[in-house]
């Protein structure tokens, strides 16, 4: 007769390595020190086994006996056999790495497979347009982040991207942009003389167009080094030869703009070509003219020594963060007037008052500088120069800016010039400044007009005066502004 036993006097096997799913259904009696007799949980029967570990004769106890708990084990035993046959397939699948893939994991690419092509072109991309040093492939810091991103690739040297990579990058580059002018209609031009660092001279050259779609393209063509004379005769040889090198023809240039220089509008004269001159250089001359006064002189003076005194110590400029704490100042740093710079006279003035307060205190705290603190009426002459060009600055930014006139009408289908809304977007820029705002559609004189447009027969004066008159004497527009706002309104 089986032994039985109570449910609570049976143990589970002893062991940790128990992997077989029977186990669920079968234990030992707690008497069984040597755990020989196993016993059965559902039927508390013994079943002989051959040792402790086999299990032949408990799945057959199992399938024979307990037809319920025998399928719930056939169903345990299929997964738990699928999931250990999976893991063991990865596991050895990791392991049993091919020969020519442990190899190929470390040896590079070849020069000439796709990877390495690819990742060398990316490299004389960031050459050229980041405009890096070619001796950028070399620094230690540069290998060390490409050997992170792909220890397969080893770059070439620099004299391969100086002679090849970057040659072959500006050929394709330049033959894209040959094709892409050879369907321009029309174009303008830009062009200046300009010196870099080490006082090189150059020559660049720069067309505008608009394309099938309606939208303004610039294209920077070339910088050529210009060691000639910058004689009249001598540029617009130049000029035509990076035309003629371009294969861009003559006739199909409206215009070309350039500074007021004489050696350049000679230049165009002598190529007959339409000058245009650009209105922010000419204005930079009449706003430099008028300020040819001794008074502003002697003020602009100050501000530039003001500016050595703190540029040339860093004590100075250590003792002007601390000042600009307590003061509650804008922490800015001291803006140097540069005479090729539009607009850095006033930037420099507007800095200095507003850094009146520290520059006072630092300055007359030392009895070296003591004497470069401005005075009031240096101040005086420094607010009211700062007062007046000011909006002329601001104007200037507006004009030269990225301003897209081009706006496409839903209704037409078609590009419509909303020139009237540029206007007055410039005239709200102009108001930050101080300036009134002025709306040229609202207010003006019918008799005046004529279909319209601006009688051909009055003068700029008798326009300004069918104009309303600015409100204030200190806050108002320039009256040429008045007059081109009243003008486009008009348009």
């Amino acid at each position: 007769m089986a032994d039985t036993a109570q449910p609570e006097e049976l143990v589970a096997r002893k062991g940790t390595h128990i992997t077989s799913i029977i186990w669920k259904w079968f234990s030992f009696d707690k008497t069984d020190a040597e755990q020989t007799a196993v016993l059965c949980k559902v039927c508390r029967k013994t079943v002989k086994t051959k040792s402790s570990s086999s299990t032949t004769n408990l799945y057959q106890h199992l399938r024979q006996r307990h037809p319920k708990e025998w399928e719930e084990c056939s169903q345990l035993r299929e997964c738990s056999m699928a999931s250990t046959s999976q893991s063991k397939q990865g596991h050895a699948a990791k392991k049993q790495q091919t020969l020519a893939a442990s190899f190929s994991s470390v040896v590079p690419y070849d020069k000439s497979g796709a990877r390495w092509k690819q990742m060398t072109e990316a490299i004389a991309v960031h050459l050229g347009m980041d405009m890096a040093p070619i001796y950028t492939v070399e620094k230690p810091g540069f290998l060390h982040m490409l050997k992170v991103w792909d220890p397969k690739y080893q770059p070439p040297s620099r004299k391969y991207f100086a002679e090849v990579a970057l040659p072959k990058l500006y050929n394709e580059t330049r033959q894209a942009l040959y094709e892409k002018l050879d369907t321009v209609l029309f174009f303008s031009a830009t062009t200046d003389l300009w010196s870099s660092r080490s006082l090189q001279p150059y020559l660049s050259l720069t067309v505008h167009y608009i394309d099938e779609n309606w939208s303004l393209n610039s294209c920077c063509l070339q910088t050529t080094y210009f060691p000639e004379d910058h004689a009249g005769e001598l540029i617009a040889q130049g000029l035509k030869d990076s035309l003629a090198l371009w294969k861009l023809d003559e006739e199909k240039m409206v215009c070309m703009t350039t500074d007021s220089g004489t050696n350049m509008m000679k230049a165009l004269k002598l190529n007959q070509w339409t000058h245009l001159s650009c209105f922010g250089h000419r204005l930079h001359n009449a706003i430099e003219n008028a300020c040819k006064d001794a008074r502003i002189e002697r003020a602009v003076g100050v501000c530039k020594k003001v500016i050595s005194a703190f540029s040339f110590s860093w004590k100075k400029r250590r003792d002007m963060a601390v000042v600009q704490t307590e003061l509650g100042l804008p922490e800015h740093q001291l803006i140097s007037e540069s005479p090729t710079r539009w607009g850095s006279r006033q930037q420099m003035i507007e800095r200095i008052l507003e850094q009146e307060k520290a520059i006072g205190q630092i300055l007359g705290a030392d009895k070296k500088t003591r004497h470069l603190v401005p005075t009031w009426q240096d101040i005086d002459v420094l607010e009211s120069v700062n007062k007046a060009i000011k909006p002329l600055h601001d104007f200037t930014d507006a004009l030269s800016g990225n301003v897209q006139l081009a706006a496409m009408d839903k209704r037409r289908g078609s590009p419509d010039l909303s020139l009237r809304h540029w206007a007055r977007k410039l005239s709200e820029r102009l108001s930050r400044s101080g300036a009134k705002h002025v709306d040229g559609g609202e207010e003006k004189d019918k008799k005046h007009v004529e279909n319209g447009k601006l009688l051909p027969t009055k003068t700029r004066k008798e326009a300004h005066k069918m104009l309303p008159p600015p409100s204030g004497e200190k806050k108002h527009l320039p009256p040429f502004f008045h007059f081109a706002t009243y003008c486009i309104d008009e348009h």
